[in-house]
């Protein structure tokens, strides 16, 4: 397993330092010599869509994805158009950005019926691939952790990613793996073989042992028991070649100085991927 030798295809999703305006994220990567960033659209909608866009584009920063869609199911049919609607402006900004992926957290059952919310899942994907047409925006369907399908997703395998992103062509859904979430799953590594060309992210972080908060409580790479080395090397053999977000929801983090967080997830993307 060959460690890398440099940062090319490295990306700093927001959360990794979420105290940062986007303005103050932008410019810390560009001072790095990171060449992307992951955005999320409650720090766009901060700065403002047009004002993201050039602080970007003045930086000379790449977008590897805009985070987040999702969020289909609800309990009534208007709330549920809503979020549909909202998906559809999510497509618009991740365009206006030059960003070719959009992220989905597809989204907790509303009561009790985890199937009808699964339905819901696929029936708002269907709706948002076909406003995303043209738009040279792709749909990212992320697996989240089983403990979070009361919360936050009911997909959680990329077994049911990958089920769903053949429904269309690789050209309008795909996948995203987050190594948080997948790390456990004894198929994953078969399930990385079957995402061959649908792979859209590839998301690093670590689990600690025990995990101190399960949302907020993700490792920089190299402080946990993910193979990170290996699962890279699997999404690599599986043809991706984009970039790697570091995606690190976790306090103590957040609060060190921005600048020191980055320098210590360059090292440790280095040393650990």
């Amino acid at each position: 397993m060959q460690p890398f030798t440099d940062t090319a295809r490295l990306s700093l999703n927001q959360m990794t330092t979420e105290l940062w305006s986007l303005r103050e994220a932008v410019e810390g990567c560009a001072r790095q010599g990171i060449p992307a960033i992951g955005l999320w659209r409650h720090k766009i909608a901060e700065a403002g869509l047009t004002e993201s866009s050039r602080l970007v584009r003045d930086a000379g920063l790449r977008v590897s994805s805009v985070c987040r869609g999702g969020m289909f199911p609800a309990s009534t049919a208007r709330e549920r158009q809503a979020r549909i609607d909202d998906n559809c402006r999510a497509v618009d900004e991740a365009a206006a950005l030059g960003a070719d992926t959009l992220v989905l957290v597809c989204g907790a059952s509303p009561d009790c019926d985890i199937d009808g919310a699964r339905r819901m899942v696929r029936d708002g994907i269907s709706q948002v691939v076909l406003y995303a047409r043209g738009s040279n925006v792709r749909i990212g369907v992320e697996p989240l952790h089983p403990m979070f399908a009361a919360e936050r997703s009911v997909i959680v395998t990329l077994a049911e990613a990958n089920e769903i992103a053949e429904e269309y062509t690789p050209a309008e859904v795909g996948v995203v793996v987050d190594v948080y979430h997948l790390w456990w799953d004894p198929q994953v590594y078969v399930e990385i073989k079957r995402a061959a060309g649908r792979i859209l992210g590839f998301h690093v972080s670590d689990w600690i042992v025990p995990v101190p908060d399960m949302l907020m409580g993700r490792g920089m790479m190299g402080d946990g028991v993910i193979e990170l080395r290996r699962l890279r090397e699997a999404v690599d053999e599986a043809g991706y070649d984009g970039f790697i977000e570091v995606e690190i929801f976790n306090r103590a983090i957040c609060n060190m100085p921005g600048e020191e967080t980055l320098k210590l997830m360059q090292a440790r993307y280095l040393s650990c991927v």
